[in-house]
């Protein structure tokens, strides 16, 4: 039989490619959503136009409106922002489909990948974001992109007046996009060969962020049936975000920095001017809005109240992912630091934590069991299992990283995920390609079935990955072996999940921290 090289969707029909693999077909720059230019910027995403004849779907949609990519130096310059010539656009609601499919209805289990970068950067055409290992597992995957920066969260009073005479929110446009990204998903991918009622949302960092967004957001059940959250930030400060009231005085800001006083003025300037002159507000950080619309509640809450959609998770970190306590280099910034996390109850955690001295203090620091990361995923997989939920499944990446000191870095386990190690310039070896795979493997397993465990491609059982239950937690550690850190619920893990669970109770409705 032939590939599915040529199919339809409901605005059009598409011609895809060959990959390398030419048992698989992509499809580049499919658009799932009109362009948001003039009277679109700033609105939620709209039906896209159809199209007469075949459309070729052989070159990626450009990056939405950023910083260029690579040009500032720095370490993910080197990392992943390897073609600083990328042109981007502000019509840039494209999205790609890696397809193993022959026929159309094969029913094949979907993944809708997420990128991250802070809500400010990222693109689909990433080189680590290649679909294709993926898609050779038996998996339909899509890679959405979506609005960014002050293109995709600014909030501002007239936007929110806006969205009402619309019945659409008025903010958070870049998650809208994202949305609309799931829906295409439900009404065309069995074109594709993909199974409506069997997808598995998963993004890393910002991503990640997202998919707690989609999440918590109700009017998304159903959209998806799983998740995986790679460094999606889930504890700490990093789940905050700023109410509608705070985002909208923060755009009124904005629009003083952009020299023009009504939504109208600012949807005349070039996206250029708007693009730099986000760049320079350094009063605010764009990101997504409790609006109360879209997004009721910080998904912390909605996790803790068990009002998130009940998906299948599997979640978890690298070892080097940043959080509030591994800024700086020396005990006593740490002391700092977390003092200033822990307030009042310092005392009680380095107790319980039973820390007397300095030197127990940065061993205890240098720990993975010290991860705010690592921590949340817990506190998150016990609430999913005292709700009764769907599974839970947690992992650490920590392997040795060849080519630097950078160790298992935030963001070294998208090569490994996508297995695409062989675009990368650092030297990867034997065991990295073997973690690679099996990586992959559990991914894919996951997706088809809500567990992740499976054989490897010799037929070989891989090391097995416990769900966590009632009685503790239990980590799937992926480093230069496969093992499993299996925890009980002690005082210490107690204590750090009743402070996350009060500061769930308090950020249900955002504010401007």
């Amino acid at each position: 039989k032939k590939m599915l090289r040529t199919t339809i969707t409901e605005n059009g029909a598409v011609r895809g490619i060959a990959a390398s693999d030419p048992r698989i077909t992509v499809y580049r720059g499919i658009p799932f959503a009109a362009p948001p230019v003039g009277h679109l910027r700033w609105r939620a995403p709209q039906p896209a136009y159809n199209w007469t004849g075949v459309r070729i779907c052989d070159t990626f949609g450009p990056p939405s409106m950023q910083e260029v990519p690579g040009s500032n130096p720095g370490f993910y310059t080197r990392e992943f922002y390897v073609a600083p010539d990328t042109p981007m656009s502000e019509d840039c609601l494209y999205l790609n489909v890696w397809t193993p499919a022959m026929t159309e209805g094969e029913k094949l289990p979907v993944m809708v990948w997420i990128f991250g970068g802070g809500m400010n950067v990222g693109y689909t055409s990433e080189m680590e974001f290649d679909g294709e290992r993926i898609a050779r597992r038996g998996i339909v995957l899509v890679s959405v992109n979506y609005r960014l920066n002050a293109f995709g969260f600014l909030a501002h009073p007239q936007l929110t007046r806006e969205g009402h005479e619309h019945g659409e929110p008025g903010t958070n446009f870049g998650l809208l996009d994202q949305q609309a990204g799931l829906r295409w998903v439900q009404k065309n991918i069995q074109y594709f060969g993909g199974d409506p009622n069997n997808v598995t949302l998963f993004g890393q960092s910002a991503g990640g962020r997202c998919v707690w967004m989609h999440i918590a957001a109700p009017e998304e059940k159903g959209l998806f049936h799983r998740a995986i959250l790679q460094s999606a930030g889930m504890g700490g400060g990093i789940t905050r975000y700023p109410s509608l009231n705070c985002s909208e005085e923060a755009g009124k800001q904005f629009f003083i920095h952009l020299g023009v006083q009504t939504v109208e003025e600012a949807r005349a300037l070039p996206a250029e001017k708007i693009r730099d002159k986000a760049l320079t507000f350094n009063a605010y950080r764009w990101g997504p809005v409790i609006d109360e619309v879209y997004l009721i509640e910080e998904p912390l809450s909605a996790v803790t109240s068990g009002r998130a959609n009940n998906v299948d998770l599997l979640m978890g970190s690298t070892l080097r992912d940043p959080d509030g306590f591994r800024m700086g280099d020396h005990v006593n910034d740490f002391k700092m630091r977390s003092k200033k996390v822990y307030g009042a109850d310092w005392e009680e955690f380095l107790r319980l934590a039973m820390i007397q001295t300095s030197a127990q203090l940065e061993s205890y620091y240098e720990s993975p069991a010290f991860s705010t990361f690592e921590i949340g995923n817990a506190y998150a997989a016990a609430q999913w299992v005292a709700h009764g939920r769907h599974p839970a499944y947690l992992y650490r990446f920590g392997p040795e990283i060849p080519g630097d000191h950078a160790g298992a870095f935030h963001s070294s386990d998208l090569w490994f995920v996508f297995e695409t190690l062989a675009k990368c310039w650092r030297p990867f070896t034997g065991k990295h390609y073997d973690l690679a795979r099996k990586m992959c493997n559990y991914w894919t397993n996951f997706a088809k079935t809500g567990n992740p465990n499976g054989l490897d491609h010799d037929g070989s059982p891989m090391p097995q990955w416990q769900a966590c239950d009632k009685n503790g937690y239990h980590v799937m550690c992926f480093g230069d072996v496969i093992t499993s850190d299996d925890r009980p619920v002690d005082d210490l893990m107690r204590f750090e999940l009743e402070r996350l669970k009060r500061g769930a109770a308090s950020g249900k409705n955002g504010g401007c921290g």
